[in-house]
């Protein structure tokens, strides 16, 4: 009697979660495991296994591609920010029936000291952020700078790993830098730029989170925009442990 095959996990990639599951299945002969890239990174670090780089062309050719390539379980590993593939993959779910897992590494919280302030969108963000300070270190990536392009007596400090594309805010130094990041550093960018508010996502995670202990201890307020929910009926795993046994314990 033959083995039966391996089963074949695509993992919606882009984050350190992302990696180390597809490190951890890597490892296991009876899974397959295609990590997919969305591409939006010109040196992004490449997980083990098999990748795949660009888009699929909306709901339908995710679909398509999982039916074509005998996906057996789909884990939507992107950035807690990344709405869209989310939306994708759960309809995809819909129209194929293969098992879908959201892994999200848990937010981030307020502790003493912190001086924090919510918004639901980047829009919200620049209309609350001239309220806060005028000299921002804005986090929250290079694709949603247009939101804060009308701000022209705002002073931007932004850090991103590629150049941002236009419209941008017109005061504005881009720092290119990839993460993790160490609490000495952001204490010193803080104060080298005379940063008076910080703007970010609630991404969640420790490799960027040394900004927020550095702006609690400058007395510097935080302008945290919330991240959106996962897709309704959608399973959840905040680390990729959870996200193994979840993999061990589902058919496909």
């Amino acid at each position: 009697m033959s083995a039966d095959p391996p089963r074949h996990v695509l993992i919606l990639g882009g984050t350190t979660e992302a990696r180390r599951l597809a490190e951890a299945l890597a490892g296991d002969p009876s899974y397959r495991v295609t990590t997919s890239l969305a591409g939006r990174v010109s040196a992004p670090v490449l997980p083990p296994g098999e990748v795949r780089i660009g888009g699929f062309g909306g709901v339908t050719g995710l679909a398509g591609w999982i039916v074509a390539h005998d996906v057996t379980h789909v884990v939507d590993a992107t950035h807690p920010f990344a709405e869209r593939m989310s939306f994708h993959a759960s309809e995809a779910q819909a129209f194929t029936g293969v098992p879908l897992l959201a892994l999200r590494r848990p937010g981030w919280s307020p502790g003493p000291g912190d001086d924090w302030h919510f918004t639901d969108s980047l829009a919200e963000t620049s209309v609350r952020l001239p309220e806060l300070g005028g000299r921002a270190f804005l986090t929250t990536g290079r694709m949603g700078l247009h939101a804060f392009a009308h701000l022209a007596d705002t002073w931007f400090l932004v850090r991103s790993v590629d150049p941002p594309d236009a419209p941008v805010p017109p005061r504005l130094e881009v720092l290119l830098a990839r993460g993790p990041f160490t609490l000495d550093s952001e204490r010193e960018l803080l104060a080298r730029h005379r940063i008076d508010v910080l703007v970010t996502k609630d991404s969640g995670g420790s490799a960027t989170a040394p900004k927020l202990t550095a702006a609690r201890e400058a007395g510097i307020p935080v302008l945290v925009v919330r991240r959106p929910p996962v897709p309704e009926g959608v399973a959840e795993a905040q680390c990729p442990r959870a996200a193994l046994e979840w993999l061990a314990r589902t058919p496909g």
